[in-house]
């Protein structure tokens, strides 16, 4: 039976909207990442059959094919294809699972899936509002309005709704924001995320340094500040400081044939054990990851007690919340490194981004199976199952 491995998965530290890597450009800090697997895995770049690039706003910067853009950014040689897709906050897991599958179907033996963001550079929705602004249409189709009339598609709102549906109070959020600060400022000072930070170079007012260390981390966070944070909408739940961070990064995770592992003397670091994705109400929207992994659980032949370690990303606080009671699972082993409150939701980067988290936590904390879910624009979610080897 065919598999897919995992040989090397990395990310670069998370910079804020205006922040340390504001002055990245996109494809070159994608050009990076691909760089950093390459030289981390030893393998000759002309082996890899395929780059495939997760990224969400695909315009200024990151228009005119951003994945393809990365490779001739990077020191890949340009007979190297590659290909940028969208499936919003899950891009780069999307990536992730269409590298396994063409592994696993024997077309390809080594890909890289890898995503990239900078949220300072092509703000969030920008595309669509260039259009909007010039009356060049709306995104809701007519048909897609007859389906669903009079109904704004927002994640803001589905936030609102999951929080209500499954009868979390704002402390709890505002709690579980906290807690995401705490695990990342712990997982920062003991070192644990620096087998995965490809570091940058930055100019500072002070010279050239390299940034290796996530920017959005409030290492003195406290509930009472995060309490302070204005509400987004009157009488929700939902605030800044319980919500994700808008953040600059990139990420890449290369993954290999068996034959590929001989061939280049690679040393696997996990197994690919199941992808799922599914779609659902796009109204609510972020509930999908709970029924996505009802069903990758059942389809890889696990229990959530068999699983290690999960990452849920934290696009707002009752999704991991949400996750973890319907599926009855325990909150020491969710996001035990912090989340994208704390570290920061890179869109199309984050997929790739968690793996790495994952992969190298799994390595740290000696477990075998770790899982990952995002919820994802339109009602979608990705489930990854991996094994560390």
């Amino acid at each position: 039976m065919a598999e897919a491995y995992i040989v090397q998965a990395v990310r670069t530290a998370g910079g804020k909207r205006g922040g340390k890597l504001a002055g990245w450009h996109p494809a070159d800090m994608a050009g990076e990442v691909l760089n950093s697997l390459v030289d981390r895995t030893g393998i000759d770049p002309r082996a890899i059959d395929d780059v495939i690039m997760g990224c969400v706003s695909q315009g200024g910067e990151q228009s005119f094919q951003v994945g393809r853009g990365a490779v001739l950014a990077s020191k890949l040689p340009e007979s190297i294809p590659a290909v940028t897709i969208d499936r919003q906050c899950g891009s780069s897991q999307q990536s992730i699972q269409f590298a396994a599958q063409a592994v696993l179907s024997g077309t390809q033996d080594v890909v890289i899936a890898a995503g990239v963001e900078s949220m300072t550079r092509v703000p969030m929705g920008s595309t669509g509002a260039l259009f909007a602004q010039a009356g060049l249409g709306k995104a809701k189709s007519p048909r897609q309005e007859a389906r669903y009339p009079g109904i704004q598609f927002s994640q803001f709102m589905g936030a609102e709704m999951l929080a209500r549906k499954h009868g979390f109070t704002r402390d709890q959020l505002d709690q579980f924001a906290l807690e995401s600060h705490r695990r990342a400022a712990a997982a920062t000072a003991a070192g644990a995320f620096a087998d995965e930070i490809v570091a940058l170079e930055i100019e500072t007012p002070e010279g050239t340094e390299l940034h290796r260390t996530d920017e959005g981390i409030r290492h003195d966070a406290t509930f009472e500040g995060i309490q302070s944070v204005k509400l987004l909408a009157e009488g929700g739940m939902i605030s800044a400081a319980n919500a994700s961070q808008i953040c600059d990064g990139a990420s890449g995770v290369m993954i290999v044939s068996e034959q590929a592992l001989k061939d280049h003397g690679l040393t696997p670091l996990a197994r690919i054990h199941n992808v799922t994705v599914t779609g659902g109400d796009p109204v609510i929207m972020l509930e999908e990851p709970l029924f996505a992994t009802d069903r990758a659980l059942k389809r890889a032949g696990l229990k959530i007690d068999d699983i290690d370690l999960y990452e849920v990303n934290e696009a707002f606080a009752p999704v991991p919340l949400a996750w973890l009671k319907h599926v009855g699972g325990d909150p020491a082993k969710l996001n035990v490194h912090g989340g994208a409150i704390s570290l920061g939701h890179p869109l199309g980067a984050s997929g790739a981004k968690l793996m790495a988290t994952l992969v190298h936590a799994l390595r740290r904390h000696k477990g075998r199976y770790g899982l990952q879910t995002m919820c994802e624009g339109g009602g979608l979610a990705n489930v990854t199952i991996i094994e560390r080897l």
